[in-house]
């Protein structure tokens, strides 16, 4: 009779900290640089270990981005309690290090299936209540004198940060400012901000870390 090899418990630190390190390499070195010893190198564990609680990459990586994106989606559900979802979205979308993240999932998703269906998944999540968000406000958003669709502003507040990053990651500039203030100012329009709010910025202004999430 086959036996069914152990698998960590998934409330166990010790996950937890394996995918805090794979998060970490992937954002910091890329998705070549993941293996069973460079994750127990960079957890302190061993490599065996690693793979005690993930006994493939497939069971690694989607257990990644189920859990981050459990996490933003609770962030982002908050911050939708809001009368101004459309500026809370921009701010979960220009998160510097998840835009990073997503794009390292998505090179780790044109070689696996299984991966590619959990970020299609957890996208589709947050598209949904981003979308619940906005078409439920009476105000009506309109660009130019002409109403713009929730689906239309939503798929762009999302889109264009992350690739805004994915562009920066691979040394393009061009074009890439203007697009965002752009962008900001159609949000001061229709979402006007409070005098002592902050930009989001990371993603598109400055280099500074913020927290990971996907």
């Amino acid at each position: 009779m086959a036996t069914t090899r152990r698998v960590g418990t998934e409330k166990s630190k010790t996950r937890a900290l394996i995918l805090d390190s794979t998060e970490q390499l992937l954002i910091e070195e890329g998705y070549a640089a993941i293996s069973y010893r460079t994750l127990g190198a960079k957890a302190g564990v061993t490599g065996p270990l690693v793979q005690y609680y993930f006994p493939t990459f497939d069971d690694l990586f989607a257990a990644l981005v189920r859990d981050r994106s459990e996490r933003t989606l609770r962030q982002l559900t908050q911050g939708l309690k809001t009368d101004r979802p459309l500026r809370a979205i921009w701010n979960y979308a220009n998160n510097k290090n998840a835009a990073a993240l997503t794009a390292e999932l998505t090179a780790v998703a044109n070689h696996r299936k299984k991966i590619r269906a959990e970020i299609a998944q957890a996208g589709e999540q947050a598209r949904e209540l981003a979308l619940d968000a906005v078409s439920r406000l009476a105000k009506t958003y309109t660009f130019a004198g002409a109403p713009v669709s929730a689906d239309v502003l939503v798929f762009l507040v999302t889109s264009i940060p992350r690739m805004v990053v994915l562009e920066r990651s691979m040394g393009m500039e061009t074009s890439l400012a203007e697009t965002i203030e752009f962008f900001e100012r159609f949000l001061d329009q229709v979402e006007p901000p409070d005098g002592d709010e902050p930009r989001p910025g990371p993603a598109v202004h400055g280099s500074e870390q913020d927290t990971a999430d996907t």
